[in-house]
Formats: structure tokens, sequence, C-alpha cells
């Protein structure tokens, strides 16, 4: 599966940590991510990440266009509620896209367990049939 990572500022450090947690699993997955996501991620853990650009330089939309290709099976955005942030419309539209494109997302680390845990015991292979590649 390809799975894309994106995380705010302030949650950057949680989803490091969330990788190296779950490094077992995401080590047999295609991993995408944001510039410096991808490389706190990468350095933290060693797992081969195709990164994009900074999401504040456009690494969110470079996302959003290989979700609206059926190139992403699942996201996971570390989101800071509680700091407005000046691309949030973007935000909207990776959500958007996933519900268009029946991307599993997680928005906190709670939701990202689960859907790990889904991905381990092989639960998300219905995609193949509901959106063939």
């Amino acid at each position: 599966m390809n799975i894309a990572i994106i995380a705010h500022d302030a949650k950057k450090e949680l989803m490091t940590q969330f990788c190296i947690a779950y490094c077992g699993i995401l080590s047999r997955h295609n991993i995408y991510a944001t510039g410096t996501t991808g490389k706190m991620v990468a350095e933290a853990t060693g797992l081969d990440i195709t990164r994009f650009l900074s999401g504040k330089q456009g690494g969110d939309q470079q996302i959003a266009s290989r979700i609206a290709c059926n190139e992403i099976d699942v996201l996971l955005i570390f989101r800071d509620p509680l700091t407005a942030k000046p691309n949030e419309p973007n935000e909207a539209t990776l959500l958007r896209l996933c519900d268009v494109h029946n991307v599993p997302v997680a928005t906190n680390i709670a939701t990202a367990e689960a859907l790990i845990h889904s991905l381990a015991r092989g639960d998300l292979d219905w995609r193949d049939i509901v959106n063939p590649k």
C-alpha cells in the first residue's frame, strides 16, 4: 500500500514517534511525505520515504494530486487543531479528495493507530476492489 504522511509543525515529533513505534509495519509499504516531515521520520527510522516539497511550498498539494489519481491508499495527517494555519484550505481539499476516492484518513494518533493495525491485519485490501489501479 502507498501511505502518505503529513504533520503540522507542532505534531512532527508525534508523527516521528508514531513512525518509530510502527516502523515494522510501515517498512512493508511505500511511504510518501511532505518534505520536512519525511526528512525527520526517515532520519529517525531509516525508512525509505519518497519526499515531496514542504507543505508550505506545495507538498500537500503534490500528495493531493496523487490521491486524485488513486496513487495513495492511506493518508495520515497529524494536524494541530489549536493553531490556525494559512494553508487550511489545502487540508480541506485533501480531506475532500480522500472522501471522493475512498482513502482512509487519520487526523490524529488514535485513528492512525487504528488504521495501522488494520494494515497489519490486511483489513484494507478491499480498496483494490473498490478502486482498481
